[in-house]
């Protein structure tokens, strides 16, 4: 009896001679071992890169630290390391073992910046009207200087208000913060209550929102409302991103409405709220965080 033909050319086929009219039987070849020269495939996994090691033996437990900044009590703190939730420079610590520098690392929870440095201070100020925005005037005008006398710390003032704008200045001894608070790059909002003469045009708050022409270039307003009107005056709300000299003056005088008087109420998430003028208050650890949070640190 004939042995049964198979697809590819029958007996021929199974003796390892090429089938009529097919081609020859691939015969297998060396294997390549690792390592051969051979190029990894496209896709294929990179070598594992080594974990940044955060932890510093001169540092404090982690856990403190959170548990000191107001996060939670210590096993509270605790159980959002083991989770994953705590990040320090970046990197994810879920050891509990692990000591940090508050004064040089960066701890994120949940993504957000935790302000752990005790040195470091955040006040926010209503500046009277009157008072030079600088820590020292040449001309010898009162300046911001002259109410810090309880705040013996090297401060800056995020910005700048004009001598006759009263309101929420923000104050700080971290430098990196103010930089990027008033860096045009992260465009962080400024609220001002600005009374200015009456009637209103219904559409003056289209025409700022769209943008008014300056001498210096067009400027446009984030948002606009009318928050009261009374015979002869107006007071509204204004809110912008841009820091030029005078924006909110010269772009109210360019509609026809030149402000009799001028207050910025918010930075960014903080408002000024019941602080009066000439004092300062510290900002909660809350405030803190949402101002990293608004300049990405």
């Amino acid at each position: 009896m004939t042995p049964p033909k198979n697809r590819t050319g029958g007996e021929s086929a199974r003796n390892g001679n090429p089938p009529r009219g097919g081609r020859p039987a691939r015969v297998a070849g060396p294997q390549r071992t690792p390592g051969s020269g051979r190029r990894p495939r496209r896709g294929a996994a990179k070598p594992a890169v080594p974990q940044v090691d955060v932890h510093d033996p001169d540092g404090i437990r982690l856990q403190k630290l959170l548990a000191q900044a107001g996060i939670g009590s210590r096993r509270a703190c605790e159980q959002l390391i083991t989770d994953g939730r705590v990040a320090v420079d970046g990197v994810v610590v879920r050891e509990l073992g692990v000591r940090v520098d508050p004064t040089r690392q960066a701890i994120h929870v949940d993504g957000e910046r935790v302000a752990l440095d005790e040195t470091r201070v955040y006040l926010a100020f209503n500046k009277p009207t009157g008072v030079v925005t600088t820590m020292d005037d040449e001309l010898g005008r009162p300046s911001i200087q002259d109410y810090l006398e309880r705040h013996p710390e090297r401060l800056f003032h995020v910005g700048r208000l004009d001598v006759d704008t009263d309101g929420l200045l923000l104050l700080t001894n971290d430098g990196e913060l103010a930089h990027r608070l008033q860096h045009p790059k992260y465009g962080v909002p400024k609220t001002y209550v600005a009374v200015i003469p009456a009637p209103l045009p219904r559409d003056l708050g289209r025409r700022l929102r769209e943008g008014v022409e300056l001498d210096d270039g067009p400027a446009r307003a984030d948002g606009f409302r009318v928050v009261d009107s009374q015979p002869g005056k107006a007071i509204v709300e204004i809110v912008l991103h841009e820091g030029r000299k005078h924006i909110v003056r010269r772009m109210l005088e360019a509609v026809g409405h030149p402000v009799i008087s001028l207050t910025r109420t918010q930075v960014g998430p903080i408002h000024l709220g019941d602080v009066r003028q000439g004092r300062t208050r510290a900002l909660t650890e809350a405030e803190v965080r949402a101002l990293y949070k608004v300049v990405g640190m």
